[in-house]
C-alpha cells in the first residue's frame, strides 16, 4: 500500500479503504486464532467447555461453602451432572466445533482487534488525547478478559447448576442438545466480557461531552434497577446469584462515575485555559 495520507486530506473514500483494511487485518487475526482453537479440540471443549459440568470444577466448591456459611442449603453445591448432553443432528459436533472456534478466536485476538480500532482512530486525535488514551488497549483488554473469566466461573456454574437440575416433574429427564449448551457458555462469556468494558465507554462518552459524573449520579438508581433486571435475566431467579452477579456490575458503575468526573474536570479546565488564551 502507499504511504498513508495524513488524515486530513484524506477522502471520505480513502477513510472507508483504511477501514477496510483494518477490518481484513483483524478478521485474519480472528481466523488464525480460530484455526489454532479448532486444532486444540481436546482442552477447548473436555477441560473448557465441558468443565462446568464437572463436580470438581472449583467454582462449586467455592459457592457451596459460602452457602453453607450463608447458612442457605445446598443450592449452590454440585455433586454430579442430573442432565445429559446430546447432538441431534447430522452435522451438530461439527458446526459447534467450527463456531466454538470461531468464537475462541474472537477472545484470544480481542487485544489485536483493538489495536487495529486505535489505528484507525488515533491519527484523528489530538497529541495529547493519544497521550491520554495511552493504556486503551491493556486495560480494555484487561476489563474484557476479567469480564470473559467472571462469566465462565460466576455465571456459567450458577446457570448450569440452576437450569440442569430444574424439573417441572419427575417424569421429564433432562436431555439437553449440544448447540443449546455452548450457547449458554457463549453467551454468559461474551455478555460479562462487553458488560467489563463500561468504565473505558463512559470514558469515550465523557469524553466527547455526552455522558456527565451528574447525569450517572442522578440516574444510579435506574441503572441499580436494570442492572438487577439483567442479573435475573441472566442467572437462576434466586436473590443470592443475582446480587453475586449485580455487585461487580454495580462496582464498575461506581467506577464509571469516577471515571467520568475525572475527566469532565479535565475537559472543563481545558476549556477555561483556552478561553482565558482568548
Amino acid at each position: 500500500m502507499a504511504q498513508k495520507k495524513n488524515v486530513n486530506e484524506m477522502s471520505f473514500l480513502d477513510h472507508l479503504e483504511d477501514l477496510r483494511w483494518h477490518l481484513i487485518r483483524a478478521t485474519l487475526a480472528v481466523m488464525i486464532a480460530a484455526v489454532l482453537a479448532f486444532l486444540a479440540k481436546g482442552f477447548i471443549f473436555d477441560t473448557l467447555i465441558f468443565g462446568p459440568t464437572k463436580p470438581t470444577f472449583f467454582t462449586y466448591d467455592i459457592l457451596c461453602r459460602i452457602s453453607n456459611s450463608l447458612g442457605l442449603d445446598d443450592s449452590f453445591c454440585f455433586n454430579e451432572a442430573a442432565f445429559e448432553i446430546q447432538s441431534r443432528t447430522m452435522a451438530g459436533q461439527f458446526s459447534a466445533h467450527i463456531w466454538t472456534a470461531i468464537t475462541a478466536g474472537f477472545i484470544i485476538s480481542f487485544p489485536y482487534i483493538l489495536f487495529e480500532l486505535w489505528r484507525f482512530i488515533s491519527p484523528g486525535m489530538h497529541p495529547s488525547e493519544r497521550k491520554n488514551s495511552r493504556g486503551f488497549i491493556t486495560i480494555s483488554s484487561f476489563l474484557f478478559f476479567l469480564g470473559v473469566l467472571f462469566g465462565y466461573y460466576v455465571i456459567c456454574p450458577l446457570s448450569i447448576n440452576f437450569l440442569g437440575t430444574y424439573q417441572v416433574s419427575e417424569k421429564v429427564h433432562n436431555d439437553f442438545d449440544l448447540s443449546s449448551y455452548i450457547s449458554l457458555i457463549r453467551s454468559s462469556v461474551i455478555a460479562s466480557g462487553i458488560i467489563f468494558e463500561l468504565p473505558i465507554i463512559i470514558f469515550f462518552l465523557a469524553k466527547a461531552g455526552i455522558i456527565t459524573p451528574e447525569f450517572l449520579k442522578k440516574y444510579r438508581k435506574f441503572a441499580l434497577v436494570i442492572v438487577l433486571i439483567v442479573s435475573a435475566v441472566i442467572t437462576p431467579p434466586d436473590i443470592a446469584s443475582q446480587v453475586i452477579v449485580a455487585i461487580p456490575v454495580l462496582i464498575l458503575y461506581e467506577v464509571s462515575i469516577v471515571i467520568a468526573k475525572f475527566v469532565t474536570r479535565k475537559e472543563r479546565s481545558k476549556s477555561k485555559a483556552i478561553k482565558n488564551v482568548k
